[in-house]
């Protein structure tokens, strides 16, 4: 199983991926970063997507829904945000944050990718 640096490296290794962040959704704190730079900043997309997660849960809530979130996608014009809740006993209240570029990622692809390296992911 591999650990948080070594999954957020294989999620860089994801056609187009810009950044990725492994971050706690009760905080808004990113556990570990990698990518960005000057055209995301990790940092506070973390703490900016945290609000999304949360008023999607509470809308669940509201609407009696158990279901899990299996991710939230943003598109933009030229990028793909994707956030994906860790479902793992020891990932519980955490998620992954992915930005991709458009134009490179083939977003079904990305989608599994990240699944596959969530399901091994021991955090």
């Amino acid at each position: 199983m591999p650990d948080m640096d070594t999954a957020l490296k294989e999620i860089m290794e994801i056609d187009g991926c810009i950044g990725v962040a492994l971050v706690d959704h009760t905080s808004g704190m990113a556990l570990g970063t990698l990518g960005g730079g000057k055209e995301l900043d990790l940092t506070v997309a973390a703490a900016g997507n945290t609000d999304v997660v949360r008023a999607k849960l509470r809308a669940m809530e509201m609407l009696n829904l158990s279901e899990k979130i299996e991710d939230i996608l943003i598109t933009l014009d030229t990028q793909y945000h994707m956030i994906r809740p860790l479902t793992s006993r020891s990932g519980k209240g955490l998620f992954l944050y992915v930005a991709l570029r458009r134009d490179r990622a083939n977003l079904a692809m990305s989608r599994h990718r990240l699944r596959s390296i969530e399901n091994d992911l021991d955090v």
